[in-house]
């Protein structure tokens, strides 16, 4: 109920606000323009695509997301039918049987999410996906009421919304195609902004689940999680930005083969048919992609009557105008824009993004925050939309509420470390 009122909100509000700007302010096209608008149609005004278009870019994700889900689904399967599932969600039972406390030691569900969280700690959002959908399936295997969200499902996406990220790759690549001097400043406050937006999200679900984070075993897990993170910090700040490229590519492109190679080594050795296996799992993988068209195309619709209608604009204005009249210091409200539209769309976010670096230039004060914020988290709503769709998970409970608040708690977090990291700039 909670995404329904959410959707509904977003499209009423769209429209009243498009309503006040044709009937009180002239412009007699908003609604046509809404409708049918091309981002790079020179006519278009707003310069964003419409509803029929963004319809469009819906299906057109969701095929072009087919391919990555066979590949990774494909060797998911190679990897259950060899028993390599098993042994992860054995090694990392421990930790995960006290956060998931209704899952079984052993499950493969926990299998399945230590390879979500692996892929979006390097930054892999194709991958993430892929695993992410195969552990809401096999949580959905556990839930006894098919149409809410269990407490494991929700501690799950909480966890995953909140994008733990060691190697931010895209914020990075989009910074060097826009020439910024260091493309790699905002590595540092990007891990430590996503690592307080993921502690944030565990206490949040932990305190309304009441599992008791203070036993010894999670505490052991976070602290060496904390200790991982906090060395990978100082390494990298000793290196140029040469070396920061080449050590980003070299963990997250070849962890990827790593875990390829020895799927199908252990495939090998346990002497099952491998392809047999790949093109089995990479089925699901065509089958998941359509189911989730249907959820894409109704979110991505409502955030673009927002961004069309000009709201996001109004409030914008709203924010800067407020801290002004309260004598604040408003370096950090150019870069908002991205911060509010993450949790709808990344996409548009990284657009947002891109669009501030031009404006501002990309070694600007707005521009760092703005990479910080596009690398700190990820898409709340595209998340809940995707994945609760996949497992047909209608009631999503307080989990949109726990990933907003998550969220809030890494924007104000992204603010302090660029005043921190960068109190010069303008």
């Amino acid at each position: 109920m909670a995404l329904s009122r959410i959707w509904s909100g977003f499209i009423i509000v769209a429209i009243l606000v498009a309503c006040v700007k044709c009937f009180f302010f002239g412009q007699s096209d908003i609604f046509n323009w809404m409708v049918i608008g091309k981002s790079d149609d020179p006519a278009n005004p707003l310069k964003l695509d419409g509803i029929i278009q963004t319809c469009s870019i819906a299906v057109k994700l969701c095929i072009e997301l087919v391919g990555t889900l066979a590949l990774f689904m494909g060797f998911m399967s190679i990897a259950e039918k060899a028993g390599g599932i098993r042994l992860l969600s054995r090694i990392i039972s421990p930790f995960f049987s006290k956060l998931f406390p209704e899952v079984p030691k052993g499950h493969p569900s926990m299998g399945h999410m230590i390879m979500n969280f692996s892929a979006n700690l390097l930054g892999l959002d194709n991958a993430a996906t892929p695993f992410g959908i195969k552990a809401m399936e096999s949580l959905q295997e556990l839930n006894p009421n098919k149409d809410v969200a269990s407490n494991s499902q929700i501690m799950f996406l909480c966890l995953h919304a909140a994008g733990l990220c060691l190697i931010p790759v895209s914020v990075i690549a989009i910074r060097s195609t826009q020439n910024a001097q260091d493309p790699t400043d905002i590595f540092i406050p990007c891990m430590i902004v996503t690592f307080v937006g993921t502690m944030a999200a565990m206490l949040i679900v932990s305190f309304k689940q009441k599992i008791n984070l203070l036993q010894p075993v999670i505490l052991t897990w976070v602290l060496g999680i904390s200790a991982v993170i906090a060395a990978i910090v100082w390494y990298v700040s000793r290196l140029n930005t040469a070396g920061v490229t080449s050590f980003s590519g070299l963990l997250s492109g070849g962890l990827i083969l790593l875990i390829f190679l020895l799927i199908v080594l252990g495939a090998l050795y346990k002497k099952i048919n491998i392809f047999d296996s790949f093109v089995e799992g990479a089925k699901g993988g065509f089958e998941t992609a359509i189911k989730i068209i249907p959820y894409l195309v109704g979110i991505l619709v409502a955030v673009c009557m927002l961004r069309t209608s000009g709201t996001f604009d109004v409030i914008m204005n709203g924010i800067k105008h407020a801290f002004i009249f309260l004598g604040a210091d408003t370096r950090f409200v150019d870069a908002l824009p991205t911060a509010l539209i993450r949790p709808l769309s990344g996409g548009a976010a990284r657009g947002m993004m891109v669009s501030t670096m031009i404006a501002n230039g990309p070694d600007s004060f707005a521009s760092r925050l703005s990479g910080v914020f596009q690398g700190a988290s990820d898409t709340t709503f595209y998340v809940v939309a995707v994945y609760f769709g996949a497992v047909g998970i209608r009631n999503t409970r307080y989990a949109i509420g726990s990933m907003l608040l998550a969220d809030l708690i890494g924007v104000i977090t992204a603010i302090s470390m660029a005043y921190l990291f960068w109190p010069g700039l303008k």
